[in-house]
This record gives C-alpha cells, structure tokens and sequence, in this order.
C-alpha cells in the first residue's frame, strides 16, 4: 500500500513526497482511515512504529477541509498530550513538516523554559497544540489557553504519562475538554488502568494493535557482562578503557542513576552528561547539541528523556541498567546500526536483572553470549521472592509518596501564582 491510496489530500501527499515518505507503516496505514472517517480510536503501538504521522495526517487533513469550507478565526482545534518535552518538540515538528503546504498552524508549549515565545505564539493563532500537562494546565489557569474549540484531542504514550504522575493533571485537563470530539488514545502497553482512562476519553472506539518490535537488526552485535551491582561503575570505567568506544549512548534506569554515573565519569576525567525530565530545557538542549557535535563521549540517558533523540552515525549503546520491559531492550540498542551502519550493544546485568535478561531472550529468540574476559563476574546471589515482595511493598510505597507530595505542591503553587486571569 503506498500514501496515495489512503484518500490523503494532495497538500499533504506533497509534503510526504518530499521527505520521500511513500509507503505507510502498519499503523499508519491501519490508523489513518479510522481518524479520517470520524471514529475515536484505541492505539497499542511502541514508539518508532511512526503513529505521531498515524495521527497526524488525518487530523490535518480535517482541519484543513474545515477551513476551506468555514474560514473562522483561529482557535485551538486540536490538542496533543505527551509526557515529556523531547516528544513534544517531535510531534509539533511532525506537524509542521506534514503540513507545511495546508496553512495550519502549531505549536509546542512544555516547562522548564521561559513561557514568553510560548504565549506569543498562542495570542497570534494556533489550529494544533502540542503540549505537556504541567505547563498546558499554567497556561490554562492564566487565562492564555482555552479547550473550548477542541475538535480533535489525542493523548500519547498513556502508560509513561501514568508512570510519571500525570494521572491527576489529565483528569482536569479532561475534564475541560468540549464532550463533542474526537479522541485518540495511544499506549504502548494497556494494563487496567490504562483501559479504564480510555473507556473515560472514548466513544465506541476502533481498536489498532501493533505488534512490537521484536527483533534486533542483524547489523548490531550484542554483548552481555554479568556483574554485581556495587561493581557496575568499575566494570564501566574497564568497558571504556577501549578507545575505539569513542562515543556512547548510555542509558540508566533512573534520572538520579543517570546523574550518578555522569559525575562518577567527570572524576575519571571522562567527558559525559545526563539527560532527563528534570533537567532544564535549554540544558537538555545543549547537552544534545554537544553529544552530536563530539564534545561529549558519554552522553547518559533514561529511556523516557531518550524517546525522540536519534543521533546518525552512533556506533555504541551501553545499558547501565537491563530495562524491565523487553521491548526497551530492541528500542534502545536500535540507536546503534542505523540505516545498515554496524553498531555495538554493550548490557551490565546485576543479580535482581537476570530475569529481565531471559525475557528479553526470549523475545529477541537469540541469546546473547556472555564476555569471557570479565574482571568483575556476577557473584552475588537475586533475592528471594519473600525479599522481592517487601522490596517492591516498599518501593511502591515510596512512589505513591512522592507523587502525593508533588502533586500537592503543583496544585498550592498553582493556586497561590495565579490569583487571576490574564486575558
């Protein structure tokens, strides 16, 4: 199937022509017929399957069909949700890039930045925004958003917005949307919560699964240290004895991990950053800008912050940490061997992340051979269940905390910030 058989306008066929964009992907071309005939639709599909176009060019196409027939002024139409800034910045760029021959304007709004360009921006007209919930909701109670003219709402990568604490902002966010849309729900996996915060967004909605990806390219060699944990910085510190490792993406279970390691490699005189949500943005930024430019060696990352940077031509990917969900594993060693380029993936794995290494096995069918020449070899034992369950009893616990706690203070400075709305 190719673009042109999916009853795409000819604006937006140029567009794709140009970026040499010919054929769909499975979701795209699964997705993009239900949005164009007015149906809400539930998405299972993993980044890098290319669902941002998936919806994209269909809600395009209704906004500018509905221009050309009622050329109103400009009001917020379309509403995209994502979890984290780097997303954001994609997917107003999808849109741009798309629909750079319709007239239909976006843009990004997201924290850690100064809000100036941002609410210009908004005051001159808009069709599209792209937002993350904590500034979409400031925004908002400043009086320089409104969702009363919301047509098309979508809500991106559900599971990671939970993961993060976003639950409570969706909900008002939610609850300010027009009940005549269309809604699109997109999740990479779909436990019950997930299923019962679509059934709360969605009407009668088609559903689209997208298998995962489940292979690694065969242009990426894989190689598997077993370690204990407390010699993971010095098993590190031995990997990048080799030169050849000339620049590396690194990726790190947690931000304060990422943090950890980027200042543990400093003192070793290794040039390194971490990247992650709460870095400023303009720090996320430069630090990107220095890793691309080869002013970083080690470029440090948690897997959300990591979620649409691709850099050409990046031959290594270590795993500080082995990821808890397999696919991860084939996202994240995909950051190497791009477009036929050979790439290295090196993986530490810890006593607790011995299982995580057989489920990602068994969904890579292969397994991954072991180095033989290992200073620091795995000697400690996994705990028990009985140790597993009171070490995630907690673990919860302390999650539920900190987001009880963060989400209390969001809401007192909200309140006591803006006392009125600016118009």
């Amino acid at each position: 199937m190719r673009f042109n058989e999916l009853k795409i306008i000819e604006p937006i066929l140029k567009a794709l022509k140009e970026e040499n964009y010919t054929e769909p992907t499975p979701i795209q071309a699964k997705t993009i017929p239900l949005i164009l005939d007015r149906n809400d639709v539930l998405g299972s599909a993993q980044t890098g399957t290319g669902k941002t176009a998936a919806f994209a060019i269909p809600i395009l196409q209704h906004l500018y069909t509905g221009r050309k027939k009622h050329n109103h002024p400009r009001h917020i139409k379309a509403l995209i949700i994502t979890p984290t800034r780097e997303l954001a910045i994609q997917i107003g760029e999808s849109f741009s890039t798309y629909g750079r021959y319709t007239g239909i304007k976006n843009t990004v709004v997201f924290g850690g930045v100064a809000q100036g360009r941002q609410t210009d921006a908004l005051q001159k007209g808009i069709d599209v925004l792209v937002a993350t919930p904590g500034r979409l909701l400031d925004l908002m109670d400043q009086g320089y958003i409104s969702l009363q003219h919301i047509s098309y709402f979508v809500l991106d990568e559900a599971d990671r917005m939970l993961d993060m604490g976003f639950i409570h902002d969706i909900r008002k966010i939610i609850d300010k949307l027009p009940s005549k849309r269309q809604s699109l729900f997109f999740s990479a996996t779909m436990p019950d919560n997930i299923v019962a915060l679509s059934a709360k967004i969605l009407h009668k909605p088609k559903k689209v699964d997208v298998s995962p990806v489940s292979s690694t390219a065969e242009t990426i060699q894989q190689h598997l240290y077993y370690t204990n944990k407390s010699k993971k910085t010095d098993l590190l510190l031995h990997i990048l004895e080799d030169h050849d490792i000339d620049q590396v993406l690194l990726f790190s279970r947690t931000k304060h991990g990422a943090d950890r390691i980027a200042r543990n490699l400093a003192k070793q005189k290794i040039k390194s950053a971490a990247i992650h949500g709460d870095k400023a943005q303009n720090n996320r930024q430069k630090v990107l800008k220095q890793f691309k430019d080869g002013d970083l060696r080690v470029l440090v990352a948690t897997d959300i912050a990591a979620r649409g940077i691709d850099i050409d031509k990046l031959r290594f990917v270590i795993n500080y940490d082995i990821p808890n969900v397999a696919e991860t594993y084939v996202h994240r060693i995909g950051r190497s061997g791009r477009a036929g380029e050979a790439g290295v993936a090196i993986s530490m794995c810890e006593p607790e992340e011995n299982l995580y290494l057989k489920d990602i096995e068994k969904l890579i069918n292969q397994k991954i051979k072991p180095v033989q020449d290992n200073p620091y070899p795995q000697t400690e034992k996994p705990m028990t269940d009985q140790e597993k369950k009171e070490f995630e009893k907690e673990k919860q616990k302390r999650k539920q905390e900190f987001f009880a706690s963060r989400n209390k203070s969001q809401n007192i400075s909200r309140s006591s910030k803006y006392s009125g709305k600016r118009k």
